[in-house]
């Protein structure tokens, strides 16, 4: 049997991976759909001791004697995300990026990403592709499998705060998952980000015939079907996060939610069906962070961390979607129960839906061929 030491790998630019596939939302609804029932079994690895970790960030301090080293501003990161997903995929992979929200007054995205997909045995590179669309599609997509299981199938109001990248590929989700929407809610903070929001929604769904700007979060919630906060904002103060409040909540809503959230007594109640993108995520940020860590993180998933913590929650009242999926647990029950689902964001989902798109460009000749080495100089 002959063997090679040369490595080749390709680059996938932005275009190069819309034409390989990466805005099909329905597939990678699927895709994360397939990642979830691999996650239920355990056949995948994140970081951590309990390799479940979101990933690693490094942290700038308040004051420094470095002029130069970055200051800790609104959404400030400089992060990693490596996994490993089994099953079909059998792919490891990091993503990398940088995020800072003044990049918006430089005609940049708050984040600029940048995902590396590895073979599992040798670790050698398979691609190096852009991943700002990759993360969207794949975050996005995970609203989508919670209201394929959750939501009513008659669902046709959607209620949305935060008219922005993740606004746009959870709604193509909600769409995809529940043909009957034709009626938007959405509340925004800029005109423009507004308008232009609405702008797309015509041009690409021209089933959702009706379209409302409202000024308050309760007019988002009210009488929707389902419902998502995707706005960004500051962290730490929990009560400036965004608020749902029972009251507000129609019978049988799906609420997912992937940004700053915070609930009202009557929506932490038991009666209220809590479910999780994978509990592991959040008991890792918990062990990882201060406490009460919803000052840190502001997802609602890590809420009910706290909530457990301060006794005010029992640990089997909070339910995976990745057993749903599977289909050892119940999806939605009847169509009067509110279900809200919180969505952390997992580099196991860029290794999916990245492995696919790897394999789509490879398949139809998309990338540039990059060279390793032949042979390695240090061995």
């Amino acid at each position: 049997m002959s063997t090679t030491t040369k490595i080749d790998f390709i680059y996938l630019s932005e275009q190069d991976m819309i034409r390989a596939g990466v805005t099909d939302m329905l597939a990678c609804v699927d895709t994360m759909e397939e990642m979830f029932g691999l996650l239920y079994i355990g056949d995948y690895r994140m970081a951590g001791p309990n390799n479940d970790s979101h990933g690693a960030m490094v942290i700038f301090p308040k004051e420094s004697p470095f002029p130069n080293m970055p200051k800790p501003t609104a959404d400030r990161r400089m992060m990693a995300m490596p996994a490993y997903l089994g099953g079909n995929f059998c792919t490891a992979g990091v993503k990398w990026y940088g995020s800072n929200i003044a990049n918006r007054d430089k005609g940049l995205p708050r984040s600029i990403l940048m995902f590396t997909l590895n073979d599992p045995d040798t670790g050698a590179p398979l691609a190096h592709m852009s991943a700002n669309l990759l993360s969207a599609y794949r975050t996005g997509a995970i609203p989508g499998v919670g209201a394929r299981h959750l939501a009513r199938k008659d669902a046709k109001v959607v209620g949305l705060l935060g008219p922005g990248v993740m606004g746009k590929t959870t709604l193509a989700a909600f769409i995809a998952v529940c043909p009957q929407i034709d009626t938007l809610k959405i509340k925004g903070r800029g005109e423009k980000s507004l308008n232009d929001f609405i702008a797309w929604v015509k041009q690409t769904y021209p089933q959702v015939t009706t379209i409302k700007v409202v000024d308050t979060l309760e007019d988002v919630v009210r009488d929707a079907d389902l419902v998502t906060y995707c706005s960004s904002g500051e962290v730490g103060d929990p009560s400036n996060y965004p608020i749902v409040k029972r009251e507000w909540v129609k019978p049988g809503a799906f609420m997912a939610m992937p940004a700053s959230c915070s609930l009202d007594e009557g929506m932490e109640s038991s009666e209220v069906r809590k479910v999780l993108d994978n509990t592991g995520l959040y008991e890792a940020w918990f062990e990882e962070l201060p406490k009460p860590a919803h000052h840190c993180v502001p997802v609602i998933g890590v809420r009910f961390m706290d909530m457990i913590a301060e006794g005010k929650m029992q640990r089997d009242e909070l339910e995976d979607i990745g057993k749903i999926v599977a289909g050892d647990a119940q999806g939605r029950r009847n169509d009067e129960e509110i279900i809200i689902m919180s969505v952390g964001g997992m580099p196991v989902e860029d290794v999916a839906w990245g492995t696919v798109v790897y394999r789509n460009a490879i398949a139809k000749g998309i990338g540039v061929k990059l060279n390793l080495w032949e042979t390695p100089a240090l061995r």
